[in-house]
């Protein structure tokens, strides 16, 4: 079977598969490559190292609060200007969870500061 990418590049595709067409084949190709690539970032990104259940719902709400947690300390780094990691202000905000957030909001400035003067 032979189909175009969406540069215009011809594809030959073998498969097993003969009740479909070379378009619908490598419509499922680029769905699944686009998955893959997601999936790649989720694991680079998101770290989840064990689910903690195996239902569908369970899995997939892990996933969710996973990317949300992702978000808010992307969306922490950008409001405050840290020039740390995420998995530093990951550290910092497990460490000083039962703190106040003043304590985890000047543990983000003074690092910040001395990063800024040169000083490790």
């Amino acid at each position: 079977m032979k189909t175009v990418d969406s540069q215009g590049n011809l594809i030959r595709i073998i498969t097993n598969r003969f009740d479909l067409d070379a378009e619908n084949i490598g419509e499922i190709y680029r769905s699944r490559w686009a998955i893959e690539l997601f999936f790649k970032w989720l694991k680079q990104h998101v770290r989840i190292k064990s689910f903690y259940g195996m239902s569908e719902t369970a899995v997939e709400n892990q996933i969710y609060i996973a990317m949300i947690t992702f978000c808010l300390l992307v969306l922490v780094q950008l409001e405050t200007n840290a020039k740390q990691s995420l998995l530093q202000l990951s550290r910092w905000l497990k460490a000083l969870l039962c703190k106040p957030y003043e304590k985890w909001f000047q543990r983000i400035q003074f690092r910040s500061k001395k990063l800024a003067r040169g000083t490790p």
